[in-house]
This record gives structure tokens, C-alpha cells and sequence, in this order.
């Protein structure tokens, strides 16, 4: 059923800015609706921030690596009349990831309700039954955040406060760290139960205890790998698109949503052309649609003083490297592993709220050659090493072209402990920084994940899925409802089908002119 705030449409051209996950599965829902897609996006491949880079034989996942409720691509595909499977080859991961710590404890979570036990008892003993609350908590939350809100519209904000009675009774004002320090003792455990939503941009101690729910995700839908990364995954859903008579324009920047009498109306690229049609959706960060892409419109809502007051993601030190003949070093580090430094609370409160670049760190490593041949020549290894960090938009900035190298050795040291040796063997290497978030994906502040998931910027808080800026003008994406993930952002995009009214049959196609 069509929105209140968008007329019925007669035209069925539509312009997707941005081919990231999000933009993507929009793309796919709207020409399974009867619309002519036209995507513009400013990398050379689909993708987004889940696009790739081949070098030197070594091909680097640049950013999601694991994928959990694959659900939402199946029903994504169905609704398109196609098979996820068919085009998509998934595999389930055991372990699912191991977390460490530096006096050598280790946690490897998995779906085997036994095997989890058995890795908090070996933590602490005393916390196994403090762990199974937990995990009624997260199956409780589930049921509230991801069941009854994630794909359902909350533009209007009585959507948001019907749920309040349902928030108040699971405590969603407690900090995902605050509700797993009531369950458990042990802060290694506190750590492995409460890190989830820095996947997704978010602050363990001050984001909303309804994240918990990631737990019983994993546990129920399992954590899954795509053959071929998530570049796979965006290069199936731009060949639906194509296939349903989309067209996709690679290395095309928009410049400027135009809007006239409230409506938006087209698109302006840099090079100066404008693209006609009466629905746009916005895949492009919220910040940058609101701030950039409606700059010449006077905005109700999403001002640039507003957004100025939103906290923002961190940023993303990510250093990727492909190592030759190591397929059989570092036995012990597997597909997902992540590193923990002397401190969790404390490099939160660098990170997050003070702007600060600490000594520390803890690292998220990915190593998907031990899964994935096509990852790296035989033999050899793709790694990438990912080290949340300050963003861009504090008084004083990390200026990155200084402290890089700096960083990098810093990060090194700390590989070395669980994979000794491994500068010798490195025969290629790319770093992405917040300042190359910034420029490639045209985030602000050089933030990985939009906007931060905190309880008052989510739901209606958020940017709405349907702009109340203009008529006709959606948007897709981490930045808006439900938020960031690969679960959040393709779930956007059925947000957005739910929004948009299906194009009535016509006669001839107005699909807009192809260069």
C-alpha cells in the first residue's frame, strides 16, 4: 500500500543513488514492483562498503564479512521470483569466531548449546547460570527488536511509542554492557557477551541492551560465510537487477537531489546531467543525502545543525594483506578471530567519547582463505585486520597521513603475538583509514556505520525509510531504519517495498536513456 506521504505514481522510472546492500536490495524490490531502476553509484563494481579490491592475485573483502539471518536475502530473492542458493553459495562457519584475550584465555562461540557452556565454565564456572539468563535475555529481545521492528515502518512515531511498554519491561534504557555485567562476573565474559553492536557501529556501554539480541541471531540462524565474499552476494543481487531490466552506471557520483514543489524530482550528477523521475531512494549515508544531496533544500527535519548534534559511529583502521606460502602457519587462528587488548571499557571511552587515538587496541581479524580458495593464490593467505577507532568529526582529528604508519606498527606488534613472523611473509598490502571511509564512501566524519545505534537514534529517532524532506524521496541504508548490518540494511530495503506502491501494468517502458 502506497504512503500517505507519496501520491500514486504513473511514471515508473526510479533512480537508486548508491549500489552498496542496501541500494542494491532496494534496486531488486523495486523492479520486481514494475519500476525502471536506474542505480548510479561511484565505484568501478556493486557493492558499497561491502565491495572488493583485487591485487596482485589477492582479492581484500573490504568490509562485512559475516553473514547472519540469511532469511532476509532469501525472502529477498523469493520476492523477486528468484533462488538465494541457486545464486549465492553460503557456508555455515563452526566455531563462529573465537574472542582472546592477553593472559591467553580464549572463547570460541558456536551453535552447540553444550560447547558454549562448556567455554564459560572454562572462563569462570560460577557465571554458567548467570550465561544462560543471558540467553532468555537476548531471546526476549529478539522477539521485540528484530521480530517486531526491523522490517516494519517507524516513519510515523506512534510505531515507536507502542513498543515503549514492551522496552521498559526489558530494561532497553540499560546498556547492552550494563545488562550482561548483571549476568555474568567475569569482565572476559562481559566482553564476549556485550562486543556485537561494534559490528555495527555502536558503543557496548552506551548502546541499547536490545542489541543482546545478536546472541540468539547466531545461535538460531548460525554464522555464514559467502564463497567469493560479500562481493559475491552484491554481484548476484546487481545481476537480478539487471535481469528485471536495471540499469546500473558504475564511476557516476550524484551530486544533487532536485527537488520542486516539495517533490523530488531528479537527479544531478557531477558531470552536470539530471536524471528525471518522480522516485529517488537515497543509499547514500543519511548524513550526506540530508547535508550534500538536499543542500539547496530547505530542510524540516535533517538540518546540518540537527545532524551536528547526532553521535556518530566510530571510525575503521583497516589494514589488509596478502601473505604467500603460509596456508600452513598459524594453525590455531581460523576464519574469524578477534584480539582483545589490556583494556575493553577504557578503549571504549577513548573511542567513542573522548576523540582519542589510544596506544591499545582491540582487533577483529579475518583470515577467509582458510574457508575461501578464491581469496588467494594456493598456498597463500588474505588477511584483514580491523581496529575500531576515533572518527574524523572531533575537535582535534587523528591526521592519518602522520599517525598511519605510526598506527600500523603498533598494530603489527600485537598480530605478532598470535601470528609470529608474518611481516616476512606479507608480498602485498592496502590500508583504509577513516579519512579513506570519507572519501570512497563519502561518509561523514569518515565513520564506518552512519549514525550510531544508540536507544534515541533508532526507530522514528533515525532518519525515516521515507523522507518527510520531499515526496517521492526514500532512503536505504546503515544510516536509516532499521540500521547497519547486512540484516538491517537489506531489511531496509523491504521496509521501502512496503512504502512504495506497485507500478500498475503499462504499455510502454519510460526507462531512463542509458548513456
Amino acid at each position: 500500500m502506497a504512503d500517505p506521504l507519496t501520491d500514486t505514481l504513473t511514471d515508473n522510472r526510479a533512480v537508486v543513488i548508491g549500489a552498496g546492500l542496501g541500494g542494491l536490495a532496494a534496486a531488486m524490490r523495486l523492479g520486481a514492483k514494475g519500476y525502471a531502476v536506474t542505480m548510479l553509484d561511484k565505484l568501478d563494481r556493486a557493492g558499497g562498503r561491502g565491495s572488493s579490491i583485487a591485487q596482485d592475485g589477492y582479492r581484500f573483502d573490504l568490509g562485512p564479512t559475516i553473514v547472519t539471518v540469511p532469511q532476509v536475502f532469501e525472502q529477498l530473492w523469493a520476492d523477486c521470483g528468484r533462488d538465494f542458493r541457486a545464486d549465492v553459495d553460503l557456508r555455515p562457519l563452526e566455531p563462529f569466531y573465537e574472542v582472546r584475550w592477553p593472559d591467553g584465555s580464549k572463547f570460541a562461540a558456536s551453535s552447540d548449546d553444550d560447547e558454549m557452556l562448556a567455554e564459560v565454565a572454562k572462563l569462570n564456572p560460577a557465571d554458567v547460570a548467570g550465561f544462560k539468563r543471558f540467553l532468555k535475555d537476548s531471546h526476549a529481545r529478539y522477539v521485540v527488536g528484530f521480530e517486531g521492528m526491523v522490517a516494519k515502518p517507524m516513519h510515523r512515531l506512534w510505531e515507536t511509542i507502542k513498543v515503549l511498554p514492551k522496552f521498559t519491561q526489558l530494561r532497553a534504557d540499560r546498556s547492552i554492557y550494563g545488562l550482561a555485567a548483571s549476568r555474568v562476573k567475569d569482565e572476559r565474559l562481559r566482553m564476549a557477551l556485550s562486543f556485537h553492536p561494534l559490528f555495527i557501529g555502536g558503543d557496548p556501554m552506551h548502546v541499547t541492551s536490545i542489541y543482546a539480541l545478536v546472541l540468539h541471531l547466531e545461535k538460531t540462524y548460525g554464522v555464514h560465510y559467502a564463497m567469493g565474499g560479500v562481493q559475491a552476494i552484491a554481484d548476484a543481487m546487481a545481476d537480478v537487477v539487471r535481469a528485471q531490466g536495471g540499469l546500473i552506471k558504475h564511476n557516476t557520483v550524484a551530486d544533487e537531489i532536485i527537488v520542486k514543489g516539495g517533490a523530488a524530482q531528479a537527479v544531478r550528477l557531477e558531470s552536470g546531467e539530471e536524471l528525471q523521475a518522480p522516485l529517488i531512494v537515497s543509499n547514500a549515508d543519511a548524513g550526506h543525502t540530508y547535508d550534500h544531496l538536499l543542500r539547496n533544500h530547505t530542510k524540516r527535519r535533517w538540518t546540518r545543525k540537527k545532524l551536528s548534534r547526532k553521535r556518530w559511529s566510530m571510525g575503521l583502521y583497516v589494514w589488509y594483506f596478502g601473505t604467500k606460502g603460509t596456508a600452513d602457519k598459524w594453525v590455531d587462528v581460523g576464519h574469524h578471530t578477534i584480539v582483545n587488548g589490556p583494556r575493553y571499557k577504557g578503549l571504549l571511552r577513548d573511542i567513542f567519547m573522548k576523540g582519542k587515538l589510544p596506544d591499545d587496541m582491540s582487533l577483529y581479524v579475518h583470515r577467509p582463505s582458510v574457508t575461501d580458495p578464491t581469496a588467494a593464490p594456493k598456498g597463500d593467505d588474505t588477511f584483514y585486520v580491523l581496529s575500531p577507532v576515533p572518527h574524523l568529526g572531533w575537535d582535534n582529528p587523528v591526521d592519518w597521513k602522520v599517525e598511519e604508519p605510526i598506527y600500523r606498527a603498533k598494530v603489527a606488534a600485537e598480530i605478532e603475538k598470535i601470528m609470529p613472523g608474518f611481516q616476512d611473509d606479507i608480498v602485498t598490502e592496502a590500508v583504509f583509514t577513516p579519512e579513506t571511509f570519507r572519501d570512497r564512501y563519502l561518509t561523514p566524519h569518515g565513520c564506518g556505520f552512519s549514525i550510531e545505534p544508540r536507544i534515541l537514534q533508532s526507530a522514528w529517532f533515525r532518519p525515516h525509510n521515507v523522507s518527510e524532506e520531499a515526496k517521492g524521496l526514500y532512503l536505504v541504508g546503515a544510516g536509516t531504519h532499521p540500521g547497519a548490518g547486512l540484516p538491517g540494511v537489506v531489511s531496509s530495503a523491504e521496509v521501502l517495498g512496503k512504502l512504495v506502491p506497485d507500478m500498475p501494468e503499462m504499455t510502454s517502458t519510460t526507462k531512463l536513456a542509458a548513456e
